[in-house]
């Protein structure tokens, strides 16, 4: 069975909508490259690389530098849909990014968005 088709989109294409969603609510392209940084382990020059040579978001998160061990406490809804009860690890990972978006765009405390167990 074929992917869904955001699987083959590109990470650039997509980031500048993060950045334009969290700028619209006052808040910076910084804090967006924080939460990327914190889900994937990307650098600021590995993020640039991506968004400038077409990665698509399969790859992007295949060949991440280090997933954060706490992804797995990003939960609530996102679409309409629990990101915990996702199935298909890449859509959760997508759709984990996506909720971290969301956060930095409604303001909540960088503390409570980049997770840590209790």
């Amino acid at each position: 069975m074929a992917g869904h088709r955001i699987f083959t989109t590109s990470f650039g294409s997509i980031y500048p909508h993060y950045v334009a969603k969290a700028e619209r609510k006052g808040h910076t392209k910084a804090e967006v490259d924080q939460v990327v940084t914190w889900l994937t382990g990307y650098d600021a020059a590995g993020i640039e690389r991506v968004v400038a040579d077409g990665t698509d978001m399969e790859t992007f998160f295949a060949e991440a530098p280090a997933m954060h061990p706490s992804a797995s406490l990003i939960t609530g809804l996102i679409c309409g849909i629990r990101v915990e009860e996702i199935e298909d690890p890449l859509m959760q990972r997508i759709r984990q990014l996506d909720k971290l978006v969301d956060e930095v765009a409604k303001g909540k405390k960088m503390t409570s968005i980049l997770r840590e167990p209790a």
